[in-house]
């Protein structure tokens, strides 16, 4: 029985390609074991940044070495951008870009055992392999890529058992990206905006809660413009609203949704029901909109600060994140005040900060006025100080109040004595018994503690042995 191990990098929508691979190796009769006796790790990789880049290559390494006779398949984002670059690394088997991903199951399929003397790349499926890509020079590695612009469909399939082991699965229903963000290189490799049809998603998202998961997460690369592909064409409005009438499914979460996405039907929708949570995470970017201009982003500072209100208005205590990048081409001081003024006057409940990263093939890498390293540092320290601030502020705000929460699963390091849980309003809480996963529980939020709160059950709750669940 060949063995394997998926190491996960980025965003949720890489997460969900990695439970679809893993729920496929099972089916195929693989096992699942830990990195170091693996017959074949699966790095899926992501290339947001240059550090995530860094961060897959330093995995890479140390994976080879703690098992030096597992084959390694790269495979992600990293993989597509870069796949010669990935090829030279030491310990790779098999480079595998976006555009050949649904096909790892079969490759996996076809190598031989551990024992065999043959190098692996004699047994790549010939139907697998890309014409014009070669290994480069003096690496080992089979290369497995094409045009992701050729794509459409989305690979889906999240694993039964919870995606990574969490108790709460995501489901991609959307991949790829239309818009040119001039800072982005993910539609190089990713693809088209394609869609999955409404009738799986619907029909996936009740296979999940039959199998008795409570929470689910749909995910996407630009979720709003889900449907938009399809003929005829689907609204993400309207699929929402078939989720809801034609499943059971108790808690539906939306991942990152771009803010003109986020319209007063969408808010409405979310005020109506208990069972999508209150919880919107809308990338920023920058608040100057000279900067956002320069970023080709289709809104201005005015436009998202309305739909922050809108929120506010119809959901008083919803979570509201952003993504920010600081250190622009070409942003100034002013423009790095104007986002920060522009989040201390909001309530934003958290934020992720990202250093700005030279993309190569990107408009942003060729403009003048790329700033130095120690000016984006210092101002990603601020802005991240601040997202702790307003998270910290929100925190105070619920002490008090009754809410409805999803215990998790404890990770290793984790106190033995309580249970991590999450809010619909994507508070991270800490109940003071040893309780199972995926369990709702109303609660009572009683005091802060780090980068959490304490809360107390307001019901009889089943309760384990320490170090049992």
């Amino acid at each position: 029985m060949t063995t394997f191990h998926i190491e996960q990098f980025g965003c949720r929508a890489t997460q969900a390609d990695g439970a679809a691979i893993e729920r496929q190796l099972r089916e195929q009769g693989c096992a699942a074991a830990g990195s170091a006796a693996a017959d074949v790790v699966v790095l899926n990789t992501c290339t947001v940044t240059a550090a995530a880049d860094a961060q897959a290559r330093d995995a890479i390494r140390k994976m080879h070495a703690a098992n030096p006779s597992a084959r390694i398949i790269v495979t992600g984002c990293y993989a597509q951008r870069a796949p010669k670059e990935v090829a030279l690394l030491p310990g790779v088997s098999f480079v595998v870009g976006n555009s050949h991903k649904p096909q790892i199951p079969a490759l996996v399929d076809g190598l031989p055992p551990i024992s065999s003397s043959a190098t692996s790349s004699e047994f790549v499926p010939l139907s697998l392999l890309q014409p014009g890509f070669k290994a480069p020079e003096g690496a080992t590695a089979q290369i497995l890529s094409g045009d992701v612009f050729e794509l459409s469909e989305v690979l889906v399939a999240p694993v039964l058992g919870g995606e990574g082991n969490h108790t709460r699965p995501t489901l991609k229903i959307q991949d790829g990206c239309n818009s040119r963000c001039s800072f982005c290189v993910i539609p190089f490799v990713r693809g088209k905006s394609r869609s999955l049809p409404p009738g799986h998603v619907v029909a996936e998202l009740q296979r999940l809660a039959d199998s008795g998961f409570r929470e689910m997460v749909l995910s996407g690369i630009n979720l709003g413009t889900y449907g938009r592909d399809l003929s005829p064409r689907v609204e993400f409005l309207d699929l929402l609203c078939r989720i809801l009438d034609e499943t059971s499914v108790e808690r539906l979460r939306i991942s990152s949704i771009e803010p003109l996405d986020v319209t007063q039907d969408l808010i409405d929708l979310f005020a109506s029901t208990d069972r999508i949570a209150p919880h919107f995470h809308m990338p920023l970017q920058s608040a100057s909109d000279r900067i956002l201009a320069a970023m080709h982003r289709w809104y201005r500072a005015e436009h998202y600060a309305r739909r922050v209100e809108l929120i506010r208005e119809r959901l008083p205590h919803a979570a509201i994140g952003a993504d920010v990048i600081t250190g622009f081409p070409g942003e100034s001081d002013a423009d790095h005040s104007a986002t920060m003024r522009f989040i201390e006057e909001r309530p934003f409940t958290y934020l992720h900060v990202f250093s700005y990263s030279l993309r190569p093939g990107t408009k942003a890498a060729t403009l003048p006025g790329q700033l130095p390293g120690h000016v984006i540092k210092r101002r990603a320290r601020e802005l991240r100080a601040l997202g702790e601030a307003k998270s910290a502020a929100f925190r105070r705000t619920q002490i008090g109040r009754t809410l409805r929460v999803l215990t998790l699963r404890r990770d290793p390091g984790d106190d033995p004595c309580s249970t991590p849980a999450l809010s619909e309003n994507y508070l991270s809480v800490r109940v003071p018994q040893v309780l199972p996963p995926n369990q709702f529980l109303t609660i009572s939020l009683t005091r802060d503690h780090g980068n959490h709160l304490i809360a107390l059950p307001q019901e009889p709750v089943f309760a384990l042995a320490a170090g049992t669940a």
